[in-house]
């Protein structure tokens, strides 16, 4: 685990750093293949200005609302005693805290709560919207960032299922980035797992912490070997960025195909993911919420593929030239009667 970046003597949140790097990665590859689809390249930067805008602002506000921390964010305002508190490090369980300064030294919080023991963070009303402390959801950044992309694409009259296709390996290919940025926070961890694969984060981390608090490990041990499900995450994303572009340049038969093909794979890829992550989440009818969202992005990406091929049967001009039955033979000149 590596929270933070130092870079000409600043420090870098690691998370928000890769995140951000994610997303102009991401706009730059859609901003590279604009013109190809007759776009104006400015307006791709454009548009990523507001999906980073609008990315940050849903992901804050799902991860508040769904990830199962919403009291904490409540009681950081009301009263911080109440929230979520730890242990200092040391002995079995941890040491009970008898002082603000203990746990102001051991980097846990500004305030003890005497009568648990624990620590506790400062009064901090705002703490919900601090998204540079981490906790984004993926889900809800791409919930608001859809309907913002289409209230552009249509003030400026652009194709917006073209747009979409650019999106298809442009986003995978920032997720990637993300997940590396939530390995180096510690975040997004998986179950503990006793394969080679397995990586231990170290004492203070959320995977340590929640070993701790289960009686798992001691304060002064690392956490068990964890599945990193960040990175699978991102190889998989990474893998599903190739293919989304190979499926774009060479596969493609109308507007809008590629986006819902990877709306398709990603719904499924995340899906398989959570069946391995540990971290605290929030779970319905026995999904968690990422696993809830993913049936219902699958279930419309197959809906939206089958209308918008229907669609292009019709009108032409939403297809792929060259990628349709007799769409050679229409291109060529009668031959004269002999």
């Amino acid at each position: 685990m590596h929270g933070t970046f130092v870079i000409l003597g600043i420090d870098f949140p690691a998370y928000f750093t890769l995140l951000m790097v994610g997303f102009l990665v991401g706009i730059y590859a859609a901003w590279r293949h604009a013109p190809r689809e007759g776009i104006e390249p400015n307006r791709i930067l454009d548009l990523g200005m507001l999906i980073v805008i609008s990315g940050v602002m849903g992901g804050r506000f799902a991860h508040v609302l769904f990830d199962g921390q919403l009291m904490d964010y409540i009681y950081l305002c009301t009263d911080p005693l109440l929230s979520t508190g730890r242990m200092l490090p040391g002995g079995g369980d941890g040491t009970a805290c008898a002082e603000d300064a203990q746990c102001v030294a051991a980097q846990l919080g500004q305030l003890c709560n005497l009568d648990a023991g624990t620590c506790h963070s400062e009064r901090d009303c705002f703490r919900a919207f601090k998204f540079w402390y981490g906790g984004l959801t993926y889900y809800g950044g791409f919930l608001l960032a859809i309907p913002t992309c289409i209230w552009f694409l249509r003030r400026h009259n652009i194709p917006p299922w073209r747009v979409g296709d650019l999106a298809a390996f442009g986003v995978p290919l920032g997720i990637g980035f993300g997940r590396m940025g939530c390995f180096f926070a510690g975040c997004c961890f998986g179950e503990v797992s006793d394969n080679a694969l397995g990586v231990s984060f170290p004492t203070g981390s959320p995977a340590w912490r929640t070993h701790n608090d289960a009686g798992w490990v001691s304060a002064a041990d690392a956490a068990l070997p964890v599945h990193p499900t960040q990175l699978y995450t991102a190889l998989l994303m990474w893998l599903l960025a190739a293919f989304c572009y190979w499926y774009y340049r060479r596969v493609r038969r109308f507007d809008g195909e590629t986006f819902w093909v990877f709306g398709i794979l990603y719904a499924v890829a995340r899906f398989l993911i959570e069946l391995f992550r540990a971290d605290q989440r929030g779970e319905y009818f026995g999904l968690s919420t990422s696993q809830g969202i993913g049936v219902v992005l699958c279930v419309t990406s197959i809906f939206m593929l089958r209308r918008l091929y229907l669609a292009a049967l019709r009108n032409p001009n939403a297809r792929v030239p060259g990628r349709w039955p007799l769409d050679d033979l229409a291109e060529q000149p009668e031959t004269p009667a002999h």
